[in-house]
């Protein structure tokens, strides 16, 4: 069973950006995925801002990444970038921490004037990280995604069928990526 580990820069438990996360979870656990989440911000936030690399979080956090099958990178955008959270993390996976993995990113923002955001300054980053299968991500507006009274999240039908595609497209690349690394490897 593929498994993918979704990366959260969200810095509060309480985010729009959980209808993306928790609707690509859904699609993944019906394609017969395993699926868990990293929420950066619940790392201990000394051990992010000093760079304890040799932290027992941090170690934890980057065996999970080193682990999984594929990667979902999911951020607010704030200030035409993804949390600063996040990039905090990311300083922290090793040099090739994210070397054979295919990549899913979803962004949410107040405002589609930040659309570019996954483009100009995740793609940037994950590059570094040698990161060589970012698949189409998601970029959603606040208004997309809207807050029931009752508690939970609801999608608008667009970003639904946009998130389905992206979710189906990344699936599908993962796990021919790691049939092809398999087979590689017999």
């Amino acid at each position: 069973m593929p498994n993918v580990v979704i990366v959260s820069g969200s810095p509060s438990q309480v985010s729009r950006l959980n209808g993306l996360t928790g609707y690509a979870e859904e699609k993944l656990r019906q394609l017969g995925w395993e699926v868990s989440y990293l929420h950066v911000a619940s790392l201990p936030a000394e051990d992010l801002i000093l760079a304890r690399w040799d932290s027992p979080a941090i170690i934890e956090a980057n065996k999970r990444i080193t682990e999984a099958d594929a990667i979902i990178i999911a951020s607010p955008v704030y200030k035409a970038s993804f949390t600063g959270v996040l990039k905090t993390y990311l300083d922290l996976l090793p040099q090739t921490g994210l070397e054979g993995k295919v990549i899913l990113p979803l962004f949410i923002g107040g405002t589609i004037a930040h659309l570019l955001t996954i483009d100009y300054a995740l793609k940037p980053v994950l590059s570094a990280l040698y990161a060589k299968h970012v698949t189409s991500g998601v970029y959603a507006v606040d208004s997309q995604v809207k807050k029931l009274e009752a508690g939970g999240l609801e999608l608008d039908e667009e970003l639904a069928k946009r998130l389905d595609r992206a979710v189906t497209s990344f699936a599908e690349v993962a796990e021919l990526f790691k049939n092809q690394q398999s087979s590689i490897g017999s």
